[in-house]
């Protein structure tokens, strides 16, 4: 066996030999084909990057981008909030004006699709563990690598703000129906109220009334404002529901009474909130034992809201960061509408007993009061409004400020391909293959 192997090493050695000019041509051939078709043939390549950070730090985010992938059927396989975004830049409304734009031939760009764009022009990567995505484009000119870059990136933020105002503009849209109907309602109230007292030629109640009055008035005012919360609580849930049912998600239903924690902070703001109350009886709200209850109110909301995203978090590992952020939105916002309900509740026992000391008084007293809190809790939840539609707005403008430009597309000075050394190399490989191959030829057309 190790003779036969012997002589075979040999045969081929002479083969070599033999044909040695001929495998000198085919590697040469192949050699100078590849760096031909490198230097002179294949067309030059240009790579225009550019930085963009794309910030995911809030629900309002996730559910921004939630309505983007639903919108342009970005299903489940997404891992994360910032591959959401890169999907979104190699849709078609970012991409097919890009496509309009560069130079191909007609028939071709007629043929083209989004995906056969991506896949051609488009590298786009995220540093793992930040928000930062990478945007490279490659073009036949410098000039054309940058203009597709460029596109990308603003046609990336027109179609993000464009997502943003729809999605505020649910919000506002509501906020501005229940200001116009409560402006009606504080001015039919002022005019009944003004028509009574010029009637009946009452202008003050009386002092017995008036302490009454006092004493319902921060009951009034905070009954007006969780109302008013509570129906812009149940029109984003309704919101992100429908952004839930676009999505497509398999949620699994979240109680929040199974959680002890949860339940715990709950009940813990619920009687915040009535101790509040009763402060605002009697002091005013520059006082300082009412600013301090509000402060822990505040830190106790913020710790309810972290304890609901990390309980969601523990308990939905097979979701993405898409879907996971909407049902944290969802539990949050379920959570601020139980808290008000229960707070509500407990409150109107209290107006209730300053309610029936209202009864002890004239009919014409009982009246007068009564117009008069129509007016003041008419006028609380109108204020309420208009500072709910100011945030509103505000946010608006800060959530379309978490895309930034870091690094503008830059104008390639050389070509970024072909690779010509490398082209040359494979043609040099190819052309050994060949050898090879045509020595094997040989050697077999001898022994048989």
């Amino acid at each position: 066996m190790e003779k036969e192997e012997s002589i075979d090493l040999q045969e081929l050695l002479k083969i070599i030999k033999l044909h040695k000019k001929r495998l000198f041509v085919i590697i040469a051939s192949c050699t100078i084909f590849a760096m031909i078709t490198a230097f002179f043939i294949l067309p030059k390549t240009y790579e225009s990057t550019a930085l963009v950070q794309a910030k995911m730090n809030s629900n309002q985010d996730l559910s921004l981008a939630a309505n983007a992938m639903a919108m342009m059927r970005i299903g489940g396989s997404v891992s994360s909030p910032t591959m959401a975004y890169i999907e979104m830049m190699k849709s078609r409304s970012v991409i097919d004006p890009i496509i309009e734009k560069i130079d191909i031939d007609p028939e071709d760009k007629e043929k083209m699709t989004v995906k056969d764009f991506a896949k051609k022009y488009l590298d786009l990567k995220n540093t793992k563990g930040t928000d930062l995505i990478e945007i490279t484009s490659t073009g036949k000119s410098p000039e054309e690598a940058q203009m597709i870059t460029t596109e990308v990136v603003n046609g990336f933020l027109g179609l993000m703000t464009n997502l943003n105002q729809n999605q505020q503009s649910f919000m506002l849209k509501f906020l501005n129906e229940r200001l116009s109907l409560t402006k009606n309602e504080m001015e039919v109230a002022e005019k009944n109220f003004e028509e009574y007292r010029q009637t009946h030629k009452i202008f003050a109640p009386t002092e017995q009334g008036q302490a009454i009055l006092e004493g319902l008035a921060a009951v009034d005012k905070r009954i007006g404002e969780l109302k008013v919360n509570n129906d812009s609580a149940s029109a984003h849930l309704q919101e992100v529901n429908q952004q839930l049912e676009k999505q497509n998600a398999s949620l699994r239903e979240y109680n929040i009474t199974d959680n002890e924690s949860i339940q715990k902070i709950k009940d813990s703001i619920i009687t915040k909130e009535i101790q509040l109350l009763e402060l605002e009886q009697r002091y005013t709200e520059k006082h300082p034992d009412v600013i301090t209850l509000k402060k822990e109110i505040d830190e106790m909301q913020l710790k309810l809201g972290n304890e609901i995203s990390n309980s969601i978090a523990s308990g939905t590992n097979t979701l993405n960061p898409i879907h996971a952020g909407l049902l944290a939105d969802k539990v949050k916002t379920e959570t601020e509408i139980a808290v008000n309900q229960a707070t509500l509740s407990a409150i109107l026992n209290l107006q209730n007993k300053g309610e029936a000391e209202i009864s002890k008084l004239s009919a014409e007293q009982m009246e007068y009061i009564k117009l008069q809190r129509e007016v003041e809790i008419a006028r609380s939840v109108y204020n309420v409004l208009v500072k709910n539609q100011e945030d509103a707005k505000i946010q608006q403008a800060m959530e379309s400020m978490d895309i930034q430009i870091i690094d503008a597309a830059d104008l390639p000075k050389k070509p970024a391909g072909p690779c010509k050394l490398l082209i040359t190399v494979i043609g040099g490989v190819i052309g050994v293959m060949i050898a090879f191959g045509y020595i094997l030829m040989m050697y077999n057309r001898k022994n048989i």
